[in-house]
């Protein structure tokens, strides 16, 4: 076939993945009506995630399952805008990871709005002026996020759903060259992660914390000479062409970040679940409650203690566990935990995330 001819059937292709998106649509608010009268969440982690290992399964390329879950990622948030428009709080300003997070999770048909703290992110969702909250819990390099964790004790919401975000930080500058560049702008953390990069590739030159990495985007933009080290999708909102991708000196570097909301996701058969819970004061309490979970077989993933804040030192732990609290295993070593309890709350049970 002749070039005009390959495109002439690309045409026709078009037409029909249009009107097939057209129906999905279509029927996609006929669910949501259902929703409506059902009082149903129009969010459905465990659903999307059907959705994805179906839609991997089906494919025999040569798209790559990464890019057919970014394409049907933007239909789901399409298809979902047309059942009931979502607002989703992230820790701004706009640009930041926890927005490329939100992105990552509900699409770019949704709207975000940046907050000024975690906690603000809690209070939003528990006020009703955002639907959900996705909020960093735990980074590869430098631990767990304490806001987050002490911020459950004071609130109701659960978790619905998890995602990892890797940390990719880009050099982003109106320069030709490196060579030209006479000062960066960042925060603290992406400088300590991209101290080997700027040693090696910009040493002597003029490092500018500020507030946020969107923010160095949003200077490096207005300065000629200046760049920023920033995330790609603070360089797109800012216009600001990327000159080097990934400066971090490790490239294993994920959050894992959480979504805040009233939903109880169904299983899925890969699930995690989350737990806060005290013990007694007494030598040896922690272990015997910990046995619960080798006795069934539940592994642990995630294990951290933090003051209660309620009295001296007493500690708060939180645990996530692979498995749902309808796992049978899961709910026997969760009822033995409580023997041994003070107090025992399941922040949730959601799709683990890949």
């Amino acid at each position: 076939m002749s070039l005009n001819d390959l495109r002439k059937e690309i045409d026709k292709i078009d037409e029909q993945v249009v009107q097939l998106l057209s129906r999905r649509a279509s029927i996609a608010q006929e669910i949501g009506h259902h929703k409506s009268r059902t009082s149903t969440h129009y969010f459905t982690p465990e659903r999307e995630q059907t959705v994805y290992k179906r839609l991997s399964d089906l494919n025999k390329g040569p798209l790559p399952n990464s890019a057919l879950s970014a394409i049907y990622r933007e239909v789901m948030s399409a298809s979902r805008a047309l059942e009931k428009p979502l607002t989703v709080g992230f820790l701004g300003p706009v640009g930041t990871f926890s927005h490329q997070a939100g992105i990552s999770r509900f699409g770019s048909s949704s709207s975000f709005l940046p907050t000024e703290s975690i906690t603000d992110i809690f209070m939003q969702v528990e006020r009703g002026l955002c639907d959900y909250g996705v909020v960093p819990v735990e980074n590869s390099l430098s631990g767990v996020i304490p806001e987050t964790l002490d911020t459950f004790m004071q609130c109701n919401l659960r978790i619905v759903s998890e995602l990892f975000v890797p940390i990719v930080h880009n050099l982003a500058t109106h320069c030709a060259t490196v060579e030209e560049i006479k000062k960066v702008y960042s925060k603290t953390e992406p400088f300590a992660q991209c101290r080997q990069w700027l040693r090696n590739h910009l040493p002597g030159i003029e490092l500018v914390e500020v507030s946020s990495t969107a923010k160095a985007a949003e200077l490096a933009s207005m300065e000629p000479s200046s760049a920023a080290l920033c995330p790609a999708l603070a360089a797109e909102l800012n216009k600001l062409p990327i000159l080097v991708e990934h400066t971090e000196d490790n490239p294993n570097n994920r959050t894992r970040f959480l979504v805040l909301g009233y939903n109880e996701p169904e299983p899925t058969g890969k699930d995690k679940t989350s737990l806060m819970f005290s013990v007694h004061h007494r030598s040896g309490e922690l272990f015997r409650a910990m046995s619960a979970f080798e006795k069934y077989d539940v592994n642990l993933t995630m294990i951290e203690s933090r003051p209660s804040k309620l009295a001296a030192w007493e500690y708060i732990f939180y645990m996530d566990v692979q498995g749902h609290q309808r796992d049978p295993q899961v709910q026997r070593a969760v009822t033995q935990l409580k023997e041994h309890a003070l107090f025992l709350t399941i922040l949730g049970s959601y799709p683990a995330a890949e």
